[in-house]
Order: C-alpha cells, then structure tokens, then sequence
C-alpha cells in the first residue's frame, strides 16, 4: 500500500478519505512521536559485521547478497549485468560463475566452492544453496566470472537445531522508494551488526518516472514486462547503503504490492479496469520473476508464471522459529465497506497458508514464535471519536480471519508480529476484540517504518493529525512517522527492541539515533514502552540537517 500523495487514493482502500493520512503523513506526540509510558534499557550489539560490497568493473555492479540462513545452509546470490541498464543481450546465453565460501575474509580457509552457471533465462542471476555448513558460523563469500571478482559477502548460519543461542538480532526493514529518498538507514543497520535483515515488502516501487523529491526512477512509465522490472530492480540495487548491506548480513526477504501493483489482491490488479485478470497476471509472472532473480531465497521461491510459493519458516535454535507470511497471492479482493470487512469467509492468508502457520506455530518448540506481515494485523481506527475507520488493505479489511487467529495466538507461546507497510512506526498489543478494552492481549506487533518511502515528513502536522484519535487505538503503544528501521533483540526472556531514526533521507548526510525502546517480556502478552531517547527535531521537513533533541511523551 502507501504510494505517495500523488498516486492518489484507491477506490479499495479506505473507508473514507481520513484514512489516506496514515498511508502517506508523518510523526508522533510532543510535535515528535505520540507514545503511552516508560521505563528501562536495551542490549549492544552480536557478532555479525558485514564489511561492505565493493566491485570490480561492471559485471557485478549490482554487488552481492545471502539468505534464508539455516543451521547448515545459505543462499549465495549475484546477478552479472553489463554495462547498460535493464539488459543482458551483450552477455552469453549462459556464463559460468565461479564461487567461494570461506572461513576468514582473507579467503585461506576455503570451505566450500564450485561453479554456478548465470543463464539469461533468468536475467543471469546466481543463486547458490550451499549445504553442508557449521551452525553459528560466520563465513565470507565472493564469486568470479568474465575475468571479473566481485566484492567479498559476509554471511551467517542459524543456530543449530535445539540451542539455545544468548541472543538473536534482528533489523526490521521495508518500503524503499528510490525517489523518495536515499538509502541511508542501511548505513546505521551495518553498524549495528544484525544477524539477519527481515524486509516485510516494497522492495521496489513499480509508480512512474518524475522528479520527487530526490531521485528519478528510471525509464519513463510503471514496469510492465520482464524486461522493465528487471531494470527497475537493477536501478535499487545500486544504492550504495543497500548493497553494502545486503553484503554485510543474510535477508530474507518477501513482496508486499509494490514489486507488482498498488494494492493488488489475489489476481486482482490494484486498477482492475484497466488490468483485466489475464492480463494483470501475466504482469504479475513478469514482476515474480524479477523479484526471484534479484533475491537471495532459495529454488523452492522460483516463481511458476504467475504463481510463486513465499511463505516459509526458518527456525533460530529453541529461541525463534520465524514464520514468513504472504499476504497478497492467497487474498480476496480488498473490501469497500465495513460491512464486507466483517464478512465471514474472507481471507487474507487462505486456507492452506493458515493451516499451516496455525500448525507451525503449534508445534515449533520455540520460545518465540515471530511472525513476519506485510501489512499490519492490529487495529487502526482512523476515526477520532464514535465509530470506526479502516484500511481495508490491511487485516483490518479481514475481521473474521484475524480475529480466528489471535483466538489461536492466545494457546501459542510468545507471538510477535513483525510488518511494515505503513511507513511509520507503530508498537501496539494485539487483542482479542478490539472492540472490548477490556479484552485479553493475546500478543505484541512491531510495524516498522520505511527506508525511504513518504521522504521527510511534516511530523507536527502528523502529531497534531493523529494525537485526537489516539485514544481510539489505546492499544498503541507509540506511533512515528520518521524514517529509519526497527531494531530487535531476541534473547530467553524477552525481547529488546529499538526504534532507530533518521534525521533526514533528501540528502545522505542524515545522522541515525534511537528514538525509543521498548520490552516484551517471555511469557507476558503484549509489549511495553521502556523509554525515549535522544531523537531528531521534527522542525524541519525540509532535508537540513536537524538538531538532536530528548522529548518527553
């Protein structure tokens, strides 16, 4: 969801034009943030540092990236590209490519290696399963091909079946729009030296070329076929922020709308006017492929035309299984009342999906059991006062299925939603009836904010836009419009987490800060606000370099 102002609102969306402000405003309480109360601290950093992807020449300029870790596997990823943008006409039908996995950044201690062959039928994208590896482990990697050595990838295994790591860090990344914005959350994320980046959609924007705010896209309409989106992937990945991030830590990544249309459902296109089913889902085999062949997931995700299969779960030792959903190929089409939002049978998940996280959850032996939306699962009433407004796009347009599961969340141990989607932070508890405030919290939901997506906002207008509906959302925790990502430590008993924000995205020199913190304890339901931090002023939506301020709630 969330396109800029000028993309205008969908037919499908809203339940009134309130509802746009969330999808494209700004920032909290105190002119800042808009938050509840405080208390206590947050752990430092694991062991995983990334040290950057530089290239060599042009056949790896989209640099290098790994993935879905297990405890004995990594996905290994590049793309050869020549010299000009979006096409591979210059290149061999198919090119071997040389790679190398090893224990030290130096590469003396190689444990593994072999050839991999990029063939143009999928764009010359390499995507190496390495088996066979210690857990725990850190490892570096680079590859070799057309006389060319690409920039050294660091990666790391996930923890062996059973154990019981001290600590899991995760970064909380999603919606990047390249003309929004400059990547430079990326450049705090790397130093903060995650064990794993989990990006909830919106990798890409599929909106036209025009001159907002910072950068152009290129081309000069929405990708369509193959060759399009391939382009507008390559155009990403050449962010400097991005790419020595994907280089310094393994991603497991998933689509959200943007990588095909604004807010499509199932095989319904966003504009389903002008996107009859046929058409929309040969456009969607077209978008699919392009997301597989500029992602590190595994063979399993090869889309088959129009259909790709995405959720998946990845198990961190007794500490984590995470459950990656997908929440658009399996959903009906969005709502366009409350009264259909409440309608018994529609999905968001499907039937089998919902088997099977139901299932996974139930049995993953873990003590936490994280769940990655695309779209956030709580409730946003947009409507200061008597009654309620929703986005239909979110669970919110899902009534009946989301409140099934949270009855199922209230039997699992220590449920965390981790989404995105709305280009703000907002940290709430998840209940059983939103509509009862006495009702039982049955979990806790990070929706983090967005790379670069909305660009530096108006975060008075945003605090004085959204202090009146606060008490309409009192399981809120806080709510902040600035850019920046979520920072998660996961240990035994509880998780730590850090709101990390940046001053500014129009330029690259935005300092990042930790603008909040927040608690969710082992076997209490639910998520508490631990303190605020030094943060940037919101004076400014201009791109200069802000001062740094405390703020009270």
């Amino acid at each position: 969801m969330n396109a800029s102002s000028s993309d205008g609102i969908r037919r499908r969306r809203f339940l009134g034009a309130g509802a746009v402000t969330l999808g494209t405003a700004g920032a909290l309480a105190a002119g800042q943030y808009l938050t509840g109360d405080a208390s206590a601290s947050v752990g430092g950093p694991t062991a995983l540092a990334g040290p950057g992807a530089t290239v060599s020449g042009t056949v790896f300029k989209l640099g290098v990236a790994s993935g879905d870790p297990l405890p004995n596997a990594i996905v290994l990823w590049t793309r050869l590209i020549p010299a000009q943008q979006g096409g591979s006409g210059i290149l061999a039908p198919t090119v071997p490519v040389a790679w190398e996995l090893a224990t030290d950044s130096a590469f003396t201690k190689i444990v593994k290696s072999g050839t991999a062959t990029a063939s143009g039928t999928l764009g010359h994208s390499v995507h190496v399963d390495v088996t066979g590896l210690t857990p725990a482990t850190d490892y570096w990697y680079r590859f070799k091909a057309l006389g060319r050595t690409s920039g050294t990838g660091r990666t790391r295994t996930a923890p062996a079946a059973g154990s019981t790591p001290e600590r899991l860090r995760i970064a909380l990344a999603s919606c990047q729009n390249w003309q929004h914005g400059w990547f430079t959350p990326y450049r705090d994320m790397k130093e903060q030296r995650p064990d794993l980046v989990l990006f909830v959609g919106d990798y890409i924007y599929e909106s036209s070329a025009n001159s907002y705010r910072v950068r152009r896209h290129e081309g000069g309409g929405a990708p369509v076929t193959l060759a399009q989106y391939r382009a507008r992937h390559e155009q990403y990945n050449t962010d400097p922020d991005l790419q020595a991030m994907r280089a310094a830590a393994p991603f497991v990544v998933v689509f959200d709308d943007h990588e095909v249309d604004q807010d499509w459902a199932g095989s319904v296109a966003g504009d389903p006017a002008a996107w009859p089913r046929d058409t929309f889902l040969a456009r969607r085999a077209a978008a699919f492929q392009a997301f597989y062949e500029h992602m590190p997931i595994r063979a399993r995700q090869k889309p088959s035309g129009p259909d790709a299969l995405m959720y998946r779960r990845l198990d961190f030792g007794a500490l984590a299984r995470l459950h990656v959903l997908d929440t658009r190929q399996y959903r009906d089409d969005q709502a366009a009342t409350a009264e259909a939002a409440t309608e018994t049978g529609r999905v968001i998940m499907g039937d089998t999906q919902r088997d099977w996280l139901l299932s996974g959850m139930a049995e993953s032996g873990t003590t936490w059991n994280l769940v990655a939306s695309q779209v956030m699962m709580a409730e946003t009433d947009f409507l200061a006062g008597v009654g309620k407004e929703w986005s239909y796009d979110a669970w919110d347009g899902y009534q009946q299925e989301r409140a099934a599961l949270l009855r199922e969340f209230s039997s699992v141990r220590n449920p965390v939603v981790l989404s995105g989607d709305r280009h703000r932070t907002i940290v709430s508890d998840l209940k059983l009836d939103y509509a009862d405030p006495e009702s039982p919290v049955v979990g806790a939901e990070f929706v983090g904010t967005s790379i670069s997506s909305s660009g530096d906002e108006d975060l008075q207008a945003f605090a004085a836009e959204w202090a009146p509906k606060l008490a309409d959302n009192p399981h809120w925790k806080m709510i902040d419009a600035r850019r920046g990502y979520l920072l998660l430590d996961i240990a035994p008993d509880g998780i730590d987490a850090q709101l990390r924000a940046i001053s500014t995205v129009l330029t690259r020199n935005g300092t990042t800060a930790t603008a909040a913190t927040f608690r969710v304890d082992d076997g209490v339901p639910g998520v508490r606000q631990v303190g605020v931090e030094a943060q940037p002023s919101p004076s400014t939506s201009t791109g200069a370099s802000p001062e740094t301020t405390a703020a009270t709630p």
